[in-house]
Order: C-alpha cells, then sequence, then structure tokens
C-alpha cells in the first residue's frame, strides 16, 4: 500500500498549521509518494509568492518534499484520467483548473492501489474507486 499526500496538507505543513509529526502519526509505516501535480500546485505558490521571504519559505518546505519519491504519469494513467474526467461531466460537475489537478491525483492513486490523503474530502467523494484517508481518521 502507499499514500499520496495532497497539496493542502504540505501546505499547512509549511505554514506550521500542520505538525510534521501529526502527519507522520497518521501515515505510520505507510510509504508515501508525491504527484507531479502535487509538485506543479505547490511550484506554483513558490513562484506566485508575494515577498522573497515567503519565497524562500515555501521553497525550503518543497525542498524537503521532493525527497519522496514521485509517481509517473504515463499512459495508464492519461486513461484513467480520461474516463474519471468523463464520469465527473456525466455527473454535472465540470473539472475546473483545480478540479483537473484533482483528477489526475485520483487516476494515479486507482492506477498504484493507493489511498490519497487530503484534507478536502467533498473534492473526490464522487471519484468511483478512489480510496480516501483523512488526517481524522478513515
Amino acid at each position: 500500500m502507499g499514500v499520496i499526500v495532497d497539496t493542502s496538507i504540505w501546505v499547512d505543513v509549511e505554514r506550521k498549521r500542520l505538525v510534521h509529526t501529526e502527519l507522520a502519526e497518521r501515515l505510520g509505516d505507510e510509504p508515501v509518494y508525491l504527484a507531479p501535480p502535487v509538485i506543479a500546485e505547490l511550484e506554483y505558490g513558490v513562484n506566485r509568492a508575494r515577498t522573497p521571504a515567503q519565497r524562500n519559505k515555501r521553497a525550503a518546505a518543497l525542498a524537503k518534499i521532493r525527497k519522496k519519491p514521485c509517481l509517473i504519469i504515463d499512459r495508464e494513467t492519461g486513461e484513467l484520467f480520461g474516463r474519471i474526467a468523463a464520469e465527473a461531466d456525466r455527473g454535472g460537475r465540470k473539472p475546473s483548473q483545480h478540479r483537473v489537478h484533482d483528477l489526475w491525483l485520483a487516476a494515479l492513486a486507482i492506477q498504484h492501489g493507493f489511498r490519497l490523503l487530503t484534507q478536502n474530502p467533498r473534492d473526490f467523494r464522487d471519484i468511483p474507486g478512489l480510496e480516501l484517508m483523512l488526517l481524522a481518521g478513515d
């Protein structure tokens, strides 16, 4: 088993709204994997920082996170993404820019049989086959 950690959790760790030990406790011994959409969102945050100090703080947090193994988006991921996005459209939920990132995370988690740790379950609950993990418990 493995876990992909959603962007908002990494942001809360960086902002010290979530203590790293709390995250480690919740994850236990499960291996943690990065996903390209999470890296993209965090890198976006680095490059949109308002001050050099904020940019440096975000860049330092991202450098620590980058030590985790990163999954690769491949053909199978793309096929899963397409099916998930079409299902979301049929359900009346059109993908916004941020929703597209969520769908890529879901596709990667389903492809690899991993759980997705998030603080935003409503962003993912309509995705069949996705196993969510919440900070407060499942």
